[in-house]
């Protein structure tokens, strides 16, 4: 099948190919022309020689104005006119032969040439812009036609990868769906006429499409509304233009993380660079969704060295894979000897925590492993971190947290009590919380992805369940910047916007998949452990500081002391939930 698919070196051969034999008949044609169609026994002798040297003067120029570059479905007028002056270079070197070697050229009639010149135009660019006007006047069968939303420099560089056959789409039509993009209606965009939005569902329904490419810059809400009109009007292949300035654009299919990404308008991603750049960083968990794409971050933002904690082999192994010269260690967190040794052997200078057990039924069904692991783990990194003198500390925390009603949650809960009560000395501890990262490990949008690919069904808890969410770069990254401006000891509560109801994701995530009528939804209640509904992660006592999308919660008073004992006593019991109770006191176990 790879004979038949375009490619740029393919093309090139065609065009050469073709190119030889229009000019040997453009050439031909002329001397035709030129002597009433009966060529001289002298001329037609010389013929050969004449053709040959035109034939390289010709093709050597059009590959100097890159002729052969051009893609032939986008041909255009401008291109003639390259065409023209390639030719037109390649007879003035004939003619510059002719009179300084004539020997080379001779005998030939002048006035040939001359035809030549005006013939191989012809020729050369009729078959170059043959297929565009065919196209254009017939369309393309193989192609699907395609709505482009959006009026900007990724619009035109979707119609000549169209255009070149390098998509399979045929653009019928532009949206100027923004207001900026208004003043464009009904100019044309490389023969694609501009339409106002209203003509969304007219142009649907009577060129039958069933495809958009958006290379509009939306916000969320208008890309949701965008998304609900176009599966209105029967469009369900949607995809989302990546082009980054001059570079080939990137088609991606809609994904549910699209529609809800939120992005922080307050980002200050020098704050993190001057924060990480050339430190020593350990992270926990590395290998898990959180600390990979925190320990991929610390690598971008110039980290002098990572070193790189699991306790999954298979994990550490994939983010070592990205991170070759990232040190590794195989470690659990609540193995305090392997850990004390890392930190002796290393000047640690930032600690980034994101190891836990995180699955609520699982937890459930183990309270006192997941005790152990959430509380002593992150306690030992603490308690080294402050022996070591590592200068910060940073734990993720989870909304789970907020008034917990599972295990999980509690444990985690603990973890923040404790780094905000520890006596810290010179090293300072904060902890960050935030909600539900899109795509990690064991989340919503895997699983139903999943459900979708098996054909069904999508297995909701509850009608009215409600998460908060966050892309996982964007989290990670506020994640940094929150310790930026930690001075030790604070809660940092990451804005997660508005929740998000599970029920409307999942049908939504079918919509995506274009099978509203194939897959249902059912409803598996609630498993022990879980929520309704995410508790508001802000109130009116949390304080805001310099970054909207990051606020810090007023302290919760411990006695440390009284809390260390507590956590002994804790990581003894077999049933570690009343005590858990007597620690978090609005800790309501729902089992």
């Amino acid at each position: 099948m790879t004979l038949f698919q375009t490619s740029r070196a393919k093309r090139i051969l065609f065009f050469v190919a073709s190119d030889v034999v229009l000019i040997y008949l453009s050439l031909h044609l002329a001397y035709s022309l030129r002597f009433d169609f009966k060529i001289p026994p002298d001329h037609q002798i010389h013929f050969l020689h004449v053709f040959l040297f035109l034939l390289v003067l010709k093709i050597l120029f059009m590959a100097v104005f890159k002729i052969y570059y051009i893609s032939w479905r986008f041909f255009s007028l401008s291109d003639m006119k390259r065409l023209f002056l390639a030719l037109l270079a390649a007879f003035i070197a004939f003619f510059v032969c002719y009179f300084i070697i004539p020997s080379w050229v001779q005998p030939v009639p002048r006035s040939a040439i001359m035809i030549d010149f005006i013939l191989s135009f012809v020729l050369l660019g009729s078959l170059r812009l043959s297929k565009r006007i065919i196209l254009e006047q017939f369309g393309s069968e193989s192609s699907n036609p395609v709505l482009i939303i959006g009026v900007n420099h990724k619009t035109a560089s979707v119609i000549r990868s169209a255009t070149n056959a390098e998509i399979d789409y045929a653009p019928l039509g532009i949206i100027a769906y923004t207001h900026q993009e208004q003043e464009s209606l009904n100019s044309f965009i490389n023969n694609v006429r501009v339409y106002h939005e209203n003509a969304i569902e007219h142009l649907a329904s009577k060129y039958d499409i069933h495809a958009a490419i958006i290379t509009a810059e939306l916000s969320q809400s208008e890309l949701k509304t965008l998304v609900s009109r176009l599966n209105r009007s029967g469009i369900n292949d949607i995809k989302i233009s990546r082009i980054l300035g001059s570079q080939h654009e990137k088609l991606d299919d809609l994904s549910i993380e699209d529609l809800l990404a939120r992005h922080p308008k307050d980002l200050d991603t020098s704050a993190i660079e001057t924060f990480i750049r050339n430190k020593t960083v350990l992270i926990t968990g590395a290998g898990g969704s959180i600390g990979s794409e925190i320990a991929l971050q610390c690598q971008a933002f110039h980290a002098k060295k990572l070193i790189l904690v699991d306790n999954s082999e298979y994990n550490l192994y994939r983010i070592g894979e990205q991170l070759p010269q990232a040190t590794l260690s195989l470690e659990s967190v609540t193995h305090k000897t392997g850990l004390s040794q890392l930190f002796a052997e290393h000047a640690i200078d930032i600690v980034i925590h994101a190891a836990a057990y995180k699955h609520v039924p699982i937890c459930e069904a183990n309270p006192d492993i997941a005790v152990h692991n959430n509380i002593a783990g992150s306690k030992n990194i603490i308690d080294l971190s402050i022996e070591h003198r590592v200068a910060k500390v940073i734990i993720i925390s989870t909304d789970k947290a907020v008034r917990p009603t599972n295990v999980m949650g509690a444990s985690k809960r603990v973890t923040e009590l404790y780094a905000q009560n520890v006596d810290s000395q010179s090293s300072e501890i904060v902890s960050v919380r935030f909600g539900n990262v899109l795509g990690s490990s064991g989340s919503v949008i895997p699983k139903f992805k999943s459900q979708i690919e098996q054909g069904g069904p999508l297995t909701v808890t509850h009608p009215d369940m409600t998460r908060y969410f966050m892309l996982i770069p964007e989290a990670c990254q506020l994640v940094l910047q929150a310790a930026t401006i930690a001075k030790g000891n604070e809660l940092f509560i990451l804005d997660m916007g508005e929740p998000v109801k599970i029920l409307s994701l999942a049908q939504q995530m079918i919509q995506l998949y274009g099978k509203e009528h194939e897959i249902a939804i059912e409803f598996c209640g609630l498993r022990p452990g879980e929520k309704l509904y995410e508790e508001l992660l802000l109130d009116e006592n949390d304080k805001r500081t310099i970054y909207e999308s990051i606020f810090i919660a007023p302290p919760t008073p411990y006695n440390i002391t009284q809390l260390n004992a507590d956590i002994d006593v804790l990581l003894q019991t077999e049933n570690p939930i009343p005590l858990l109770q007597r620690i978090v006191p609005e800790f309501t176990h729902q089992n």
